[in-house]
This record gives C-alpha cells, structure tokens and sequence, in this order.
C-alpha cells in the first residue's frame, strides 16, 4: 500500500520564467526516508485563479506513516540553473533553514509553497471553463468567530458601526489558515466576477470576545475614498471620493484591465505593448542610475490639493530633458489623507486613490518607460498607518496579544501599560509581526504585484534599521531580540522573492547599520540580499548634519570667512561611496524637515536671502554639491527641485505650501543651475569610468579648501577637484598625482561655467601636460573642474 502525496510549488504569478522546476525531497526513489535528497520533476499547470503552479506527484510506502519527511523546490532561470526557490527560512530565530517539512499521514492534503500569496487574498476572479468567471473574496482573520462580506452602497462608499450603507450581508465559510471565503455558488448576488467590478465592500468582523466591527479588505487593489474625511463610524451621507481612503470601503478591481483617462478599459496587454521605445532601453546596472526622487503630492504648483499622478504624468518631459535614467517615488500606496508623505502605509497592493489610483500609476510608469526612465517605488514596511482603525488595527480581536498584524510579547499584566508588549523601532508606529506568514506575505505580495502588474522596475525599503536593529520593547527600550531576528529574515525571504521573481530589480535600502550584510547575496547566500544601502553621511559631510562632527561643507562654507573645511572627511565618505552606496546632496529627510536642515541653496549662504552676488554663491555651492554627488563612484540621487535651486522648505507639515514651481524656474531663474546638473548627468552617465566604483583621492587640502580625485577604468581616466575657496586660484594650483604621469589632460567641464551660472573661472578647455605626476591648473572659486586624460 502507499500513500500518495501531490506537491505543488505555486508563485502567485499569471507566467514566470522558471525552467527545470523540480522538487527535491528527503526520500529515495521509492518513497522511502533517505538522508540523500531525490529530485522529482514538476509539470507546469495554472490553478483555478489563472496562476501558474507547478505540480509533482510523489508515491510513499505506508510503512512510513508517521516518518517526518523535509523538502523544497529547485529552479532554473535563463543564464542562472539550480536556484532555491523556497524563500522563507524556517519560523526559528536561531535557524537560516528554507524548506518544508510534513509528517507523512493516511490521507495527505496537497503539500503547497506559496513563493508569494497574490490571488489567495482579497476579491479574486476565479476561472470557470464554459461560463462566465466568478469571483471569490478570501480575508485572513483567524480569531474571528464569525465573518461576512457586505456589499457597500456606491453612492456612499461607507458602512456606518450600525450597517448604514450597506446593500448586502453575505456569511463567509472558515477556510484553512484562518482564512474566511466567500465566493461564486454560495450566494446569488457573487454571480461572476465581471458584473461585480466597482463594487465597493467591507467585512464585519465578529471579534473573539464577541464584538464586532468593520474592517477594510488589507488586500484590496482599491480604496474608494480620494479625500481627508473620516466618520469615525457615524453615518455617512456625502461622496465617496471625500472619504479618507483607509477609512473608505474597499472596491472589487480587475488588474487585466487598465481604464484610461477617457473612460475607455483596454486589456492590459494592448495598454503595454507600447510600452518600451526603440533606443531608450532601460538601464540594468544600478550603477549606470542617477536617480530623481519625486514626491508626487508636491507637485500640482498652483493648485490648492496636493499634486497627483496625472501631474507626474505631466512631469516625465522635465525628468526627460534633465536627462535622468531613473526616478524613485515616495511612497505611493495607499495612506491617510491627501497631504501626506506616505509612510503610514495601510493597503499595501492599492496606490493612493487621491493620487489617481493603481491605473494612473501605470500610466506615469509606462511614459517613464518610453523616455528610457526606471520607476523605482518607496515601501515602508517598519510600521503600518498608526490610525489605521479599519485597517490592520485590532482587526480580529481586542486582545493586545492577538492583535494579527502587529508584534507583542508577553502578557498584558506584565506591564503597567497593557501597551507595554509593542514594539518600538524609531519609526512612527509599533513593529509589523514578522514571525507570522500573512504580515510577511503582505509586504512580499504586494511588491510582487507592483512588479507583475504596474512593471515597476525597483523599490527602495524605508528604514530597514527599524526592522532588524532597532526593535525595542515599548515598556522599557529593553533590546527585544527575537523581533530583530525574524525582521532580518523578513528582509532576506522579500528579497529573495523579488530576485526569484525578475533578478533585474533594483533593490535598495535606507539602512544606516553599516551591517556588511545587507549587501550580500540572498538568494544564493545569507546576505539580506540589497543591491545598496542608502549613505545618509555622504550628505551629513557634504551638505550638513546639525549637531553632528561631519565635514558639513557647504554649511561651513556659508559662513563666508575662510575658515579651514575638514575635505578630509568628506573624503572618507567619498571612499565609502564606492561600497555599493546610494549617494545624495538631498533627500526628502533633509530639505528642512529635519532641525537645522534646509534646501541646498540655502544651507550654502547660511541661511541668508538668496538674492543678488547672494544667490550667485549659493549657486556656485550647490553646483559643487551636484558635482560631488553625481562624478562619486555612489549611485547618485537627488530630490526633486535641486536642479533649479529650490530655497522653499520642504517639511512633513506643511509641504503643500511650500511647493516649488519647478517648471516655471526651469524656464527662469533656475535655468543656469539646470543646465549644469544636466550636462553633469550627461557625463556621469555617458562615461563608463565614471558609473565604475573605481576611486582614489590623491589630493586634499582642508585649509584651501580644495579636493582632488581620480575615476576610471580600463579605458579611460578621468580627474574631478573641486574647490570651495572664496576667491579661484587664478595663478594655478599644483595637483600631485601618480596617475597623472606625464600625459596630457584635457579640461572637458567646469561647473563655473558662463551658461552655469558662474563667473567662468578655468582653463578654457585647455589641454594642460602633466609632468612626472604634478600638473598646474586655474581653480575657479566655489567649482568643480573634470579633466580627462588623452
């Protein structure tokens, strides 16, 4: 007799480009335990939502009923065979394990690995051979005693504590998982699910202790609200679209189909099929990136509403013609209220409605892609939106300690607080639960889905210190340990994942750990798998850090009295740039958010008005900051509005009046300092030696101010100095470099140039002959010079 056991390795995804999938298992070829693995071949099938799934049946004699058997998947990829394609490590803090485990039993249900949970939660069609496709809605609750579906009325948008709003109640079955269905078959009105697209709904909850309450679906591809309102479970009366979206219903969508400004669906495949333009290829090396991080809802100048997707939309001419290759947007999924940066994230798969919705964002990301522009996606993961009351707060009980989304250690009692059992991780909010598959699922998941469906090209993973360093208990500050753990492992089966899913993502993390780690392999290693870290002290010593030992050099400098400048700190972060760092002059933290922070220009003149010979120095200044950031051997990035000389604050409170006119500037004022970053960006990417990690520092002189570097490769060497002196050295300054040998060196840019902006300081373009390693060259004051060997 034997049992017979069905294998399934499913990816959530409609096609991969997996090859040679097989299941290898710890038996022999008869079924029988074996410390030596075996290996099965998988056949390639789609399950009932359209998903691919690969499948192996597999014989067991009966004689092992009861034998603990392990196993897993193994995968090829084009130009990468024998990949391990189980993500996640085993639920043990002390283990870095990734396989499945069964005790064999009479009557084995299917053994199932789910690399991403896509279609098994939230409202899903379900394909049906000779009839119209139903849907089924699938929501994780596992303490609930009792959970339904309501239909919620489109004209509203809200159900009310008491059920005002609501069209219809439909009871949903306990499924495995702690999952409750409802689908197509148990209730007339789920007749299919094209005829229920738009339809707005809701569960009501009945929590363990009894109560209930309504809770959004945390999967849903769609919030119906666009506004700032939230009834707080009064009965609602108004439009939908003035709903706070996390407080809103959550609406049935169909990801096959893009709707267009017009109104007009077109199938997802004909919406894309332009998607890519000859010769404006994406790049695939994040060092080849210059990236511009975007904040959506701080475009729309002269609007009163925060700017939106069709503005971005709007906005790829500008990135086009600066002539970046890459753009990162703040966070883009759904969060509270309109003016918000977006890190108190609370459905995760749908992109802001207020924004323009998950349709909007693939058309910003497709005119990125006809411009040879990536779209790289800020996620935050270390904390959910902290008023998310009908999102994952208390979603299923009142109990701290089974509060489903969030981590709580020991009892109630055991504190003062009964609060006391959360974790704090310097974010704002307590810490997501890693050690559970569902939070994990939710986070991988979506980022799937963003990649699969919107094409997204990156993401960049906000304070990833918050998840495997900084957790703490909320009681005390005492260190808690175990969450650290399963944070890191949550780091590295997300990235594992993605590298799984399409290797050629761009994978970066704001990480401040300086953990080596982080950027060592997952997928084929015990690394956390990014492609680079954030470098927040390449700005720190560039720019400024108020309170903090760096350089600050354009701080320093601002203050207009020739005191000495520490380049050489600046030149240690310039070295640690070259450590697969993503480098800025600015990001959104340090544009005036932070205290003491402020927008480039205006840290440069210490603070003073940005008028007159004023402004021609706080423009010499940042040129020199630019040119720092984009000719290091980093991944260079800079926020949004640097190219024109933004001076406005950008803060967390009061974005929205501060908005810079970009377009307006680029055309104006900002013009000359627009020209300089763009043939800065130009260079950077055009020269292979420059986008190499190659760097040396033969030059650095604190009391002049002046320091001087070599990028290169093996075809080409090419020298940057910069000097942030008050006054240019007219009579030429002595460079001492090995590298210079006795070869001529051509001037090829200088960022005092007339059309800059500047005083147009330099060499001309001259080619200069260096000599036994010395070469003399005129420094403009406050510029950067780049000369190429010949």
């Amino acid at each position: 007799m034997t049992v017979n056991v069905q294998f399934r390795f499913r990816s959530g995804l409609p096609s991969t480009e997996f090859d040679n999938v097989r299941l290898r298992g710890s038996w022999d070829e008869h079924g029988r335990h074996s410390n030596d693995w075996t290996s099965v071949p998988m056949r390639r099938s789609h399950d009932e939502d359209g998903y691919e799934v690969f499948i192996a049946d597999v014989s067991f004699p009966d004689a092992g009923i009861g034998t603990n058997f392990r196993w897993g998947i193994e995968l090829d990829r084009p130009d990468t065979p024998n990949l391990w394609a189980i993500a996640a490590e085993l639920d043990d803090e002390t283990s870095s394990r990734r396989e499945r485990a069964f005790d064999l039993q009479r009557d084995m249900a299917p053994q199932i690995y789910y690399l991403t949970w896509i279609g098994r939660l939230g409202a899903n069609r379900v394909e049906r051979p000779g009839a119209a496709d139903g849907i089924r809605f699938s929501v994780w609750a596992p303490n609930a005693k009792e959970v339904s579906l309501v239909l919620a009325d489109p004209a509203i948008g809200y159900i009310a504590d008491d059920g005002t709003g609501t069209d219809a109640t439909i009871g949903m079955r306990r499924a495995t998982d702690g999952f409750w269905i409802a689908e197509t078959g148990d209730d007339g009105t789920l007749a299919d699910f094209d005829g229920m697209v738009g339809t707005p709904y809701m569960y009501r909850v009945t929590k363990d202790d009894g109560s209930f309450a309504y809770r959004t679906d945390i999967w849903s591809l769609m919030q119906i609200g666009a506004g700032d309102f939230d009834p707080d479970g009064a009965i609602y009366r108004g439009s939908p679209a003035a709903l706070d979206g996390p407080q809103s219903c959550s609406v049935v969508c169909d990801p096959k189909r893009v709707v267009l400004p017009s109104g007009q669906e077109v199938a997802a495949e004909a919406f894309w099929a332009d998607e890519f333009v000859a010769g404006r290829l994406l790049q695939d090396r994040l060092e080849n990136l210059v990236i511009y991080e975007l904040h959506v809802g701080a475009l729309g100048f002269g609007k009163s509403a925060p700017g939106t997707l069709d503005d971005a939309i709007a906005f790829v001419a500008h990135l086009s013609a600066l002539g970046v290759n890459a753009v990162e947007l703040l966070p883009i999924a759904e969060f509270e209220t309109r003016a918000n940066w977006g890190y108190g994230t609370s459905h995760f798969f749908a992109a802001d409605h207020g924004a323009g919705g998950t349709d909007r964002l693939k058309m910003f990301v497709k005119a990125c892609h006809q411009q040879g522009i990536a779209v790289i996606l800020d996620v935050c993961y270390n904390h959910f939106d902290p008023d998310g009351e009908r999102a994952q707060w208390a979603y299923d009980s009142n109990d701290h300690t089974r509060n489903i989304y969030y981590w709580y250690e020991g009892r109630p009692e055991d504190y003062a607080d009964p609060r006391g059992g959360y974790i704090d991780n310097i974010s704002t909010g307590w810490a997501p639960a890693f050690d559970e598959e569902a939070v994990r699922q939710l986070f991988i998941s979506s980022a799937a889905f963003f990649v699969s469906v919107c094409h997204i090209d990156g993401f960049r993973l906000d304070q990833t210190s918050s998840i495997h360093q900084y957790p703490v208990l909320h009681a005390d500050g005492r260190r808690a340990d175990r969450a650290a753990a399963f944070g890191a492992k949550f780091l590295k089966q997300w990235t594992r994942t993605m590298r799984l899913i399409k290797p050629q993502l761009f994978l970066t993390a704001e990480d401040y750990s300086d953990w080596s780690a982080m950027t060592e392999p997952s997928l084929t290693g015990d690394g956390l798998g990014f492609d680079a870290t954030w470098y927040g002290d390449f700005h720190h010593n560039l720019v400024e850090y108020h309170g903090g030992a760096q350089a600050q050099l354009l701080k320093n400098a601002g203050f207009g009295d020739e005191r000495p400048l520490t380049m050489s700190s600046f030149a240690g972060a310039l070295r640690t740039s070259a450590r697969s760092k993503v480098v800025y002059n600015q990001s959104h933290d340090d544009c005036g958010n932070r205290e003491g922070s402020a927008r480039t220009a205006v840290i440069a003149v210490n603070f003073a008005p940005v008028v007159g010979e004023t402004r021609k120095w706080a423009e010499a200044r940042s040129r020199f900051a630019a040119a720092m950031t984009l000719l290091s051997a980093g991944t260079p990035m800079f926020f949004m509005g640097e190219e024109i000389g933004a001076q406005k604050p950008y803060r967390y409170d009061d974005f929205l009046d501060n908005r810079e006119n970009i377009l307006g500037e680029a055309k104006n004022g900002g013009a000359g300092l627009l020209s300089c970053y763009r043939d800065l960006i130009a260079l950077s990417i055009r020269e292979a030696a420059i986008r190499s990690r190659n760097i040396a520092i033969p030059l650095i002189h604190d009391e002049n101010r002046v320091i001087a570097f070599h990028r290169w490769n093996d075809g080409e060497d090419f020298l940057v100095v910069g000097s942030l002196n008050d006054a240019p050295f007219d009579d030429g300054y002595w460079l001492h470099s090995e590298r210079l040998g006795d070869a001529l060196w051509e001037e090829v840019f200088n960022t005092d140039a007339q059309e800059y902006g500047g005083w147009n300081v330099g060499n001309g373009g001259a080619k200069i002959r260096a000599t036994a390693g010395a070469l003399n060259a005129v420094l403009p004051a406050a510029g950067v010079l780049v000369f190429r060997r010949l």
